[in-house]
């Protein structure tokens, strides 16, 4: 039933009235998994959870704020919505469009999205235009789109994506009974750090939680503007989702970062695909390569002393692995074998 979703669950702190049709496939309520084999592997001293956002209904967090800014435009009365995408904010926007009757349109880099995300795209219905240039020229026409009256961006310029994108915040601390000492997470656009910020100080304000996070945000290399201080024009990582030379967050996640004594870093490709491989082989948990990002800042902090013994660390996996079924295979470092249909074949091939 759709008031399962993080609208009805969290509707006292969103901007919703009697008014507002709740459009919901049941997001959120997505599982705070503790992560003790890392740690084990790390030499660590702290307790690691992993907050797995790929199991909302189109397997990434984008959904928490998509059915926020799909409800808030149904009931403006608008019936097109419109987005730029790397690939999870497509699949969200057109699968809650396709909930709501209405027309998607999106507009993603040409070449640039993996092949699971395209596929939700085209599956949903939307109608799908690929972009010759990167993901800020493609941003920049959707922006130009969203000046038409009957036109709504559901982009995380839209703020009640960033509204909705906050409640795995509250989350996280129902799940603990307390803000986590710290928390990683991928930055691309950079609306997850803005809106995981802003919840976790609504629920402290509201006497829900006692503390703040110390907020790690994790770009990749060669894609950091925020860490470069300068926008990437041509920004190029294996991690499609933050693939992004110039976030439209970029100011609100560099406030979250300051204001929470935490940092804004990057890791390198290699270390994205170690941190993919890590997490699902000694946890079983499956990650897009951009989801990792976080992992590989863990690895990263920790070898830099920077988290204290003890603490409590939360870390964001934004979308499944299924979204990027290629560099997973690629990147598992193994291949299956055929062999014929025979015992004594098969038992010597499994070398047990």
């Amino acid at each position: 039933m759709e008031g399962s979703g993080v609208i009805q669950r969290y509707r006292d702190f969103l901007p919703i009235t009697d008014a507002t049709p709740i459009i919901s496939l049941n997001e959120g309520s997505t599982p705070l998994i503790e992560a003790p084999n890392i740690v084990q592997a790390l030499s660590g001293d702290f307790r690691l959870f992993v907050k797995y956002e790929g199991l909302n209904p189109t397997a990434s967090f984008k959904d928490r704020g998509m059915t926020l800014a799909v409800s808030k435009a149904a009931e403006q009365g608008v019936r097109t919505i419109v987005c730029a995408s790397t690939g999870n904010t497509s699949a969200s926007a057109a699968a809650y469009a396709a909930r709501a009757g209405m027309t998607c349109v999106v507009l993603i880099p040409k070449g640039k999205i993996a092949y699971g995300k395209m596929a939700q795209a085209l599956i949903h219905g939307a109608r799908t235009l690929e972009v010759r240039g990167n993901f800020d020229d493609v941003l920049e026409l959707v922006k130009e789109l969203g000046k038409r009256d009957d036109i709504e961006v559901v982009n995380s310029i839209n703020q009640f994506r960033i509204q909705g994108q906050k409640t795995a915040a509250f989350e996280v601390c129902d799940a603990l009974g307390d803000a986590p000492d710290m928390h990683f997470l991928p930055v691309g656009n950079a609306g997850n750090i803005t809106s995981y910020w802003m919840g976790y100080n609504e629920y402290r304000e509201a006497g829900e939680s006692s503390k703040l996070p110390r907020m790690m945000g994790w770009q990749a290399e060669g894609a950091a503007p925020i860490v470069r201080g300068e926008v990437v024009q041509a920004p190029e990582t294996v991690a499609t989702a933050i693939r992004i030379g110039n976030p439209a967050s970029w100011k609100q996640a560099v406030e979250a970062a300051e204001a929470s004594f935490g940092a804004i870093d990057t890791v390198s490709d290699d270390e994205i695909l170690d941190a993919q491989r890590m997490l699902a082989r000694s946890e079983g948990i499956f990650v897009e390569p951009a989801s990792a990002a976080g992992i590989a800042g863990i690895v990263k902090s920790h070898a830099g002393g920077d988290i204290v013994e003890g603490s409590t660390v939360v870390v964001t996996v934004t979308g499944h692995g299924l979204k990027d079924p290629e560099i997973a295979i690629d990147n598992a470092k193994a291949q299956s074998m055929v062999v014929d249909a025979n015992f004594e074949v098969v038992l010597a091939a499994t070398g047990l």
